[in-house]
């Protein structure tokens, strides 16, 4: 075999993630962002400091891409969960924020979504303050280890200052538990056709559907996937939304819906459906037994995409780890990182309408030193030189 390769390789600081001065002093924060610890991600989102898995609560509002995150602030491994937080203007340098929201009465604070409701119908909102809202779900550990079922249940938070403080609904829950004991992971869209808020919630082995005129009062309308799709493990972090088929015209939805264990490599992973959404039901256009996955690696689990991403653009980012090994990869003071955030689109291929993602141009501002090697004849395998000059993120082949 006959290739012909082009590397790109980067500064060790390249895509640095950025902590105001000011605020590192009021946290006292005792741990430095070190790029040369080991194993230290140079261009993948990465928390300071201890444990971090789900995106969460990705909106984009005002210029700004946020990104929280399930975070323990206490430890290297999983505990009780808050949302830190960061924000990006470009979707490469991300600047860390305060923990968002915290574990109250109610439970710790699992995965979610964000939205930013500019029609104010929630009434959070204050003349020339459009309310960013928050719906995330609550896990009471209290009434887990009693040997109950109803222990999570969905909540929300808004905020008037594009994100900064978080004030917590006095009214709490809005969608109590039914009797179900996987009952998380809220994802919240404006359906226009219903004038309608759109709830999508993993529900054991399913997701099942709500709708709201104003995030706080919840009807139950439909539910999906018991005999459609992978079934290995228990369904998580489902997300939503339309998309454009490629060059045709048309529109289909899509439902990503994560699975752990049972995905195509093993424990966590990512499949989706596409088909036809009314505001109510959604409705697989494959057979019940196909199962379409996000991608075949093992480490991209629990994603979802940003809300109102400029541009129509559907912008995806993921959990860089799966539960089979996460809490013991040897990195400190941190654990975890995010995927490349990813764009996807929605192309008509010989198998059939398929999701298709890239990671986002915007990551080629990234680019510095290229080194391009002559054309080999490769049998078997070929080592790629070393070099020394900082961190590769691309290579190109023909």
């Amino acid at each position: 075999m006959k290739i012909a390769t082009l590397f790109l390789a980067f500064g060790l600081l390249s895509a640095g993630f950025v902590c105001t001065p000011s605020a590192a002093r009021r946290a006292a924060w005792a741990y430095r962002y070190d790029y040369a610890a080991p194993h230290r991600p140079q261009f993948h989102f990465s928390p300071q400091r201890m444990w971090m898995n789900d995106p969460n609560g990705m909106v984009y509002f005002r210029g700004e891409y946020h990104l929280f995150y399930q975070f323990h602030p206490d430890g290297l491994t999983w505990g009780p969960m808050h949302w830190g937080h960061a924000v990006s203007r470009d979707l490469v340098h991300w600047r860390h924020l305060p923990v968002a929201l915290r574990p109250d009465s109610l439970g710790m604070i699992f995965s979610g979504s964000a939205v930013a409701d500019e029609a104010n119908t929630s009434g959070f909102g204050q003349p020339g303050k459009v309310p960013l809202v928050a719906i995330f779900t609550q896990h009471d550990m209290s009434g887990e280890k009693a040997g109950r079922i109803d222990f999570q249940q969905q909540s929300i938070a808004y905020s008037l200052d594009e994100g900064r403080t978080w004030t917590m609904y006095a009214g709490n829950s809005v969608v109590p538990n039914p009797g179900i004991r996987d009952f998380r992971d809220p994802k919240v869209l404006w359906h226009a056709p219903s004038r309608h808020w759109v709830m999508v919630l993993a529900a054991a082995d399913r997701v099942r559907f709500y709708r709201s005129p104003d995030l706080k009062k919840w009807a139950f309308t439909g539910e999906f996937g018991a005999a459609d799709g992978a079934h290995g493990g228990v369904w998580e972090c489902p997300d939503l939304f339309e998309m454009p088929v490629g060059g045709t015209g048309q529109k289909r939805w899509v439902l990503l819906v994560s699975i752990n264990p049972g995905a195509a490599n093993g424990g966590s992973g990512t499949q989706y459906f596409i088909g036809d959404f009314d505001g109510k039901n959604f409705r697989n256009s494959n057979p019940p037994s196909q199962t379409l996955w996000l991608d075949a690696g093992r480490d991209n689990y629990a994603g979802v995409t940003w809300s109102g991403a400029p541009g129509g653009r559907r912008l995806f980012i993921g959990w860089m780890s799966n539960w089979d090994y996460a809490q013991e990869v040897p990195t400190a003071p941190w654990r975890s990182a995010m995927t490349v955030p990813r764009e996807l689109e929605l192309r008509q291929l010989p198998a059939g309408l398929r999701v298709c993602s890239e990671p986002v141009a915007e990551l080629g501002a990234l680019r510095k030193d290229a080194a391009p090697i002559a054309a080999q004849t490769v049998e078997n395998q070929w080592l790629l030189p070393e070099r020394d000059t900082g961190a590769l993120r691309e290579i190109v082949l023909e």
